[in-house]
């Protein structure tokens, strides 16, 4: 590892390695905050899940249907989500910035699909 040193003769400090661990903690710190963000989004769409589940019980039997495929959409979308964020865990620091880029247009598919389907259930 090539190191660049400050300091006079015998107090050398290298500088680069420390600037280096500095910045994979800050983008480690950064990736567990962004996950951790995601992680209770999906938490919420699992509680929004679950009341939509109890609504569409008692529906009337000519809307369960529709209410049921909503619902399947719904846990199919949270599953993409879920695997997105199992997928930006096993990120690599140099991928995972590129790879967080792309989570936010799937994001905002699943947020459209969840508000969407709280506009049907609500009526």
């Amino acid at each position: 590892m090539t190191t660049f040193a400050c300091g006079g003769p015998g107090k050398r400090k290298a500088v680069l390695p420390n600037l280096i661990q500095e910045r994979q903690m800050s983008l480690k710190e950064t990736k567990d905050a962004y996950i951790g963000k995601l992680k209770l989004q999906l938490d919420q769409w699992s509680a929004d899940i679950d009341a939509m589940e109890a609504r569409a019980r008692q529906a009337d039997a000519d809307l369960k249907g529709a209410y049921q495929d909503k619902l399947e959409e719904l846990r199919y979308q949270k599953t993409l989500a879920h695997g997105r964020i199992i997928e930006l865990q096993n990120a690599a620091d140099d991928a995972w910035e590129e790879i967080s880029r792309g989570s936010e247009s799937i994001w905002e598919t699943v947020k459209k699909t969840f508000a969407d389907a709280r506009a049907k259930f609500d009526r």
